[in-house]
């Protein structure tokens, strides 16, 4: 007589038609998975004497000595969809993840379901550094479910109170009024911003309300028409948002743009429009990528120290998946002064409907 197979959780997921990872949080009660089908799952587990092997539970449980980097699909001009300003970040995680005996896996975030949880059910990861989010709103109802998980993750963003998990973040706050205090020292007047001024994007809008507290400060304009909505950190988006400061017709003698690659864009509408940079308009965009050093002319840029970055963030990871103690850490930005700001110029004249442009 032939013995029947003992079942399996993929005959359990086969009949709740669920996934395999589903049952297995089911059957450890987890909070990611409805009150409903987990009592499905539990009745289709009897229905078939279903056993937990507690010998492959617990070698899930062990670590993997992986961390998984997962990117967030940023608009790029060609099918790579990764900012490259996470590019720069990461060979800095690649070599801190070595130094410290980890592998690196690395894919993009996708922020259906719950794949997040796969990583460690499937002990695919012992943690996840997550790079980008996109509306961080959205964002955060997803990182609740991380931690309601008990997953490890950490990533690089806004540092808030009562924030879900730990961040590594820049203080952009202070990097937009080093550029405030830049500028106004170098006798610009009128100050345009190219980027987000919206609580979904955090990090634009503290870069815009630096570089205000700085304006203020020097008693110059911070007035609504010198700034422009722009939330991807594209060249194009950045000629677009140019263009569209044109179409007001304010005046403006300098332009601060919420990232390099917006700024690069920016600077080839000015030229179209018969502007020199820094003569007629100065530039300064954040965060200092290696293309700033190579535009023309060279960009005056905020410095995110992407080396000190990566290590932290795998530093925090691995202390908060040991079980140390880890927090979330703001670093400061560094203004990096190239000749797009105009440094030693005289002071220009702004320009716009209210003055003659070349």
């Amino acid at each position: 007589m032939n013995q029947k197979s003992r079942p399996t959780s993929f005959d359990i997921a086969y009949r709740a038609g669920v996934s395999q990872a589903t049952v297995s949080r089911a059957l450890r009660d987890s909070p990611l998975v409805s009150e409903e089908t987990r009592k499905r799952i539990r009745e289709i587990a009897r229905e078939l004497n279903y056993k937990v092997d507690k010998n492959a539970s617990n070698l899930r449980r062990q670590s993997s000595v992986t961390l998984a980097l997962l990117l967030f699909e940023d608009p790029t001009p060609n099918d790579t969809l990764i900012n490259p300003f996470f590019l720069t970040m990461l060979g800095s995680i690649t070599r801190a993840c070595a130094r410290q005996g980890y592998d690196l896996l690395v894919s993009f975030q996708q922020f259906s379901e719950d794949w997040h949880a796969d990583y460690q059910d499937a002990h695919k990861a012992d943690g996840l550094i997550l790079l980008g989010y996109g509306d961080w709103f959205l964002t955060r109802d997803k990182l609740d479910r991380l931690v309601q998980q008990g997953t490890h993750f950490v990533r690089w963003g806004p540092v808030f109170e009562r924030q879900p998990g730990m961040s590594i973040g820049s203080d952009n706050r202070d990097g937009g009024r080093q550029v405030g205090v830049h500028l106004a020292s170098l006798g610009r007047q009128r100050v345009a911003y190219l980027g987000a001024n919206q609580p979904t994007a955090p990090e634009f809008r503290d870069r815009y309300l630096g570089l205000c507290d700085a304006l203020q400060a020097a008693k110059l304009s911070t007035e609504a028409a010198l700034q422009i909505d722009v939330i991807d950190s594209t060249e194009l988006a950045g000629y677009a948002a140019a263009q569209a400061l044109f179409a007001r017709g304010v005046a403006f003698d300098a332009l601060f743009c919420a990232s390099d690659l917006i700024a690069i864009g920016a600077m080839r509408a000015l030229m179209e429009h018969g502007l020199r940079v820094p003569e007629d308009v100065a530039v300064v965009g954040f965060d200092d990528q290696p293309v700033a050093a190579f535009t023309n002319p060279p960009l005056t840029s905020v410095l995110q120290d992407t080396k000190l970055a990566g290590e932290k963030l795998v530093d925090t990871l691995i202390r908060e998946i040991r079980g140390e103690s880890a927090v979330s850490e703001v670093l400061t930005p560094t203004l990096v002064v190239r000749r797009s700001s105009g440094v030693g110029l005289t002071t220009a004249k702004p320009v716009g409907k209210s003055s003659k442009t070349r």
